[in-house]
This record gives C-alpha cells, structure tokens and sequence, in this order.
C-alpha cells in the first residue's frame, strides 16, 4: 500500500525540518533523498510557495511530483511586481522579455492548453495582458502577432530562458518608468474626479458615478471620491426628499 505526503514548500530550499521530516520520518525512507529531489525538481521556483506530493510505496522507492503555482504568480514574480494592474487595459505596470515568457510557459507546461511551446507561450503573454505586464514593450496582441510572424522562432525553438545582468537591469529601469508615469496618471485622475464631485454636489451618487465612469476615471479613484450614500443624497433644505409646503412649519404643532 502505497502512503502519501503532500506539503507546500519554497522552490528549492525544503528542508527536513517541518512540515516535511515530521512527515516523512515514519516512512522508513531516506529523507536527505526525498528533499534533494524535491529541491531539484523546485528550482525554477525559488521564492515561491510550492505544492509538492510524495508517493512512497512498500519496497520505499518513492516519487515526487510537483504542481506549479497560477501562471499570474510567475508572471508577478518575473515582472517584480506584487499585484497585476487594476486597471490592464490603460496602467502597464511592468514589461517583461520573452524568456521570461518562455520560462513561465515551460514552467506551466502541463497546465496549458497550448499543442506546442509556441502556442504556450501566446497563452502566458494573453495572461500578461489581464494583468497589465507587457512583453518586450508590446501589448499581447502586438506581441502573439510577432509571434505568429516567426518573431523569437529561434529564443522559443532553444527554450531559452535566463536575462544577462545588463537585460535585468534594463527590465528594472523600464519598470520604475513605467511606474512613475502610472502615478502621474493616477495623480491627474484625483484631480479630474475631485473637480467632477464638487461641480456635481447635491446630485445623485449614480449620476456622480456614471460621469466619472464616462471620463474613464479608474474605480479605485472613484471609491475614494465618490461622496457616501446619505451625503450624496441630501440636498441642503430637503425634508424626507422633499421641500416643505409652502407656509407648513418645519416642526409638527405642539400638542394642546
């Protein structure tokens, strides 16, 4: 009969500490074996959270397989970023380059639905494009249509998959570009959505809302500026909503 560990460990630095010694050490198995090879098999995944299954049957050979993190973890942790764009189709928040992309799709190679690498490769550039990351400072489609062109035939025929310093360090400036004109982006929205509200005091928070949507003002800003439902809703003098007849008190008549 066949016994199962499962854990979650950092690519390529498991140990025989806990989770895994506590786990394994009643299997009779070598243990020093099984981390060399989960270390092994996890490489590609250093600083990340990694699941891993080990299978040890009676005569105490074992097996280890190892599941990936979402393609959206590897795309974040190639580009340097802690969170995709809130807003993909207009803030760009990193650039990454086609070994990267390369990397990611050999990574999740059993997990996408692609029949070879270059069509893998489409489908993690398509992720990129939901997350705001751009390859090689190309929208996906700019860049699947480089691709579909024989663009990187050779770098994506190779596997090849590792940046020089000098191409690093280059990601990261651009990165830091791209950033600084994203907060520059988001400062002049405030603005904008500051202006809208104040021009538009007393008026209905939906109608509030669709003008700042109408002017492309990302929602994160809009929930920052959007006054709160009974504020929005109370006109100066309104009663209920509604004005006083006219010679009605405001307050109800004492009682005799």
């Amino acid at each position: 009969m066949t016994q199962t560990v499962e854990a979650m460990v950092e690519g390529g630095k498991a140990t025989a500490a806990p989770p895994l010694g506590p786990a394994l050490g009643p299997l009779g198995i070598n243990i020093g074996q099984v981390i060399s090879e989960i270390n092994k098999k996890t490489a590609d995944f250093k600083g990340m959270q990694v699941p891993i299954k080990i299978v040890v049957a009676d005569d105490k050979s074992f097996t280890v397989s190892v599941g990936t993190p979402p393609a959206s973890a590897l795309i974040k942790k190639e580009a340097g970023v802690e969170k995709g764009s809130g807003n993909p189709l207009a803030d760009k928040i990193a650039d990454i380059r086609i070994e990267q992309v390369i990397k990611i799709a050999k990574m999740k190679n059993d997990d996408l639905l692609g029949k070879n690498l270059f069509s893998k490769v489409k489908e993690i550039m398509g992720t990129c494009d939901s997350m705001g990351v751009l390859v090689e400072g190309l929208q996906a489609r700019d860049a699947i249509a480089k691709v579909n062109a024989g663009e990187w035939k050779q770098k994506i025929l190779s596997g090849k998959t590792e940046l020089s310093a000098e191409e690093l360090k280059k990601l990261e400036e651009e990165k830091k570009l791209l950033q600084a004109e994203l907060e520059k982006r988001k400062a002049q929205f405030l603005i904008t959505a500051k202006q809208v509200v104040e021009s538009m005091v007393g008026k209905p928070r939906g109608q509030i809302k669709a003008r700042l949507l109408e002017l492309k003002v990302p929602m994160s800003i809009i929930e920052e500026v959007l006054p709160a439902e009974a504020a929005a809703a109370t006109v100066p003098g309104a009663t209920g909503g509604k004005a006083p007849a006219a010679g009605a008190s405001a307050k109800p008549a004492a009682k005799k």
